[in-house]
């Protein structure tokens, strides 16, 4: 028969450590809180790709980002990144079900695993995470991304994310990425120089929007039709109903 003497030191142990679960999804809550409202300084992306930097000695690497208000950014660049990176947006919850699925099937079928991050899951992990692919990361991933759908509304979500984004070796956020592609700001990006922003999204530091190749010209002047057959700006506010991605 079990000493109770034995089950005080556990019961504490597993009260204490229920205190800091909570304790640390009430703080979490709070961080998300606080930036629907605040500007957020740095991301937990950013902050590894320095660290990477100093580690292996790469003595010209300069982090440029800095925070450009949703007001002060051509309607263009959110919209180009959701017609590239996420067509239902305005419309799902954080989880784009039937391309989880799609990818699922494709993995089943032993065909390349395709990816089936939302723009809302992508903010989580720049913004909180960490770059690479683990079970443990992929969970805090959707927990932070439940969290953001809950607490801000989608168009902060897309203001943070192109705030934070990586458009290019140490180039973070539509304004760093602006000045060094374009040589301007991105209140006065047009559709074009938008479209090839995001064509460079899923390998920013092999692609390169001022430079670009075959290949992201191919997609820029891909994303830029879906830009407009979405219906044009009107359509990250919500207002032009959903359809499917060609």
């Amino acid at each position: 028969m079990p000493s109770p003497f034995r089950r005080v030191p556990l019961v504490r142990l597993l009260r204490a450590l229920a205190i800091l679960l909570l304790a640390w999804l009430a703080l979490s809550w709070l961080v998300v809180l606080v930036l629907r409202f605040v500007p957020p300084w740095t991301s937990a992306v950013m902050m590894q790709r320095q660290l990477g930097a100093w580690i292996h000695g790469e003595k010209d690497f300069r982090l440029r980002q800095h925070w450009v208000p949703w007001t002060q950014v051509s309607a263009w660049v959110p919209l180009a990144m959701v017609a590239g990176e996420d067509q239902k947006f305005p419309y799902h919850h954080g989880f784009d079900l039937d391309s989880i699925q799609d990818a699922l099937d494709a993995a089943d079928d032993g065909r390349r695993l395709r990816g089936a991050s939302t723009i809302s899951q992508q903010t989580a992990k720049n913004l909180f995470l960490w770059n690479g692919r683990s079970f443990v990361r992929k969970g805090l991933e959707a927990y932070f991304t439940v969290l953001i759908e809950l607490t801000w509304p989608k168009q902060r979500i897309l203001e943070v994310y192109m705030n934070i984004a990586e458009l290019g070796n140490g180039i973070y956020g539509v304004g760093a990425a602006s000045e060094a592609y374009f040589h301007t700001t991105p209140a006065r990006l047009g559709p074009a120089q938008a479209a090839r922003l995001a064509a460079v999204l899923p390998s920013p530091r092999r692609l390169h929007a001022d430079r670009p190749s075959a290949y992201v010209q191919r997609r820029a002047n891909w994303i830029q039709r879906q830009m407009y057959q979405l219906g044009g700006p009107a359509y990250i506010e919500g207002r032009v109903p959903p359809r499917a991605p060609h």
